[in-house]
């Protein structure tokens, strides 16, 4: 497991897949900046890997993550991405086995090795308990629990799952974060999770669909704030 870079709880996800790229992602990106210091939470950027470099120089503290990455060494491989790459460009972490994107377990396990050795952050991915217990016997940074018939829906994990998940994954190793995401579309939601038990959660379609994103990105980050100061009393 990489121990160089700590995020510390809460913190909060955005995952723009293909939605957002650009000088569009860049302004929202610009905003996750000012909320993040303005809340102190710590915000994710999944980015496409294109939008890495630029977003990077550009903004000062959200994390930079790539979407994934290949378990590959540096030589062939003619349409990965390689972990060094990543690296140089100036991600922080990356995203690995998401519902689009699934891995083997075998797959990820190597891509979690190389995360660590080139001092990458491995957020990985569990779309049911069983899952997830499986993947935090491969040490990564942090686990997404994200039941994979609820994305993008607006339905949220219930209660009892937050809870559960968390408990499958402490019993494995309780250096792992645990994010829990899906179907999160506006800041009662985040609230709701959090509170629940999470270290963190995030969103795709609420900040990306949203009719404001830089709006909905500051009603969510001001939630997470709200539920784990409520929940630290």
């Amino acid at each position: 497991m990489y121990k160089g870079l700590t995020i510390k709880p809460p913190f909060f996800e955005i995952g723009p897949k293909a939605y957002m790229y650009g000088e569009r992602m860049l302004r929202l990106a610009k905003a996750a900046d000012e909320a993040s210091v303005k809340y102190d939470v710590r915000i994710i950027l999944t980015l496409q890997p294109s939008d890495i470099y630029l977003l990077a120089k550009e903004t000062k503290h959200v994390l930079v993550f790539a979407q994934h990455m290949d378990p590959i060494p540096i030589g062939r491989g003619n349409g990965s991405i390689l972990p060094e790459a990543l690296k140089a460009a100036g991600a922080v972490g990356v995203i690995l086995n998401h519902a689009e994107k699934p891995m083997t377990l075998a797959d990820l396990s190597r891509a979690i090795k190389r995360a660590d050795e080139v001092g990458l952050v491995s957020m990985a991915c569990a779309d049911s308990i069983r899952e997830a217990e499986a993947i935090a016997h491969l040490s990564p940074n942090i686990i997404v629990a994200e039941p994979t018939e609820l994305i993008g829906t607006g339905q949220t994990s219930d209660e009892e799952y937050v809870r559960a998940t968390t408990s499958a994954i402490k019993k494995v190793n309780r250096e792992i974060q645990i994010l829990q995401a899906a179907g999160i579309t506006n800041g009662q939601d985040v609230y709701r999770t959090i509170r629940a038990g999470a270290d963190a959660t995030g969103t795709t379609s609420g900040i990306m669909r949203a009719e404001d994103p830089e709006a909905m990105l500051e009603e969510m980050i001001g939630a997470v704030r709200k539920a784990w100061d409520d929940l630290n009393k």
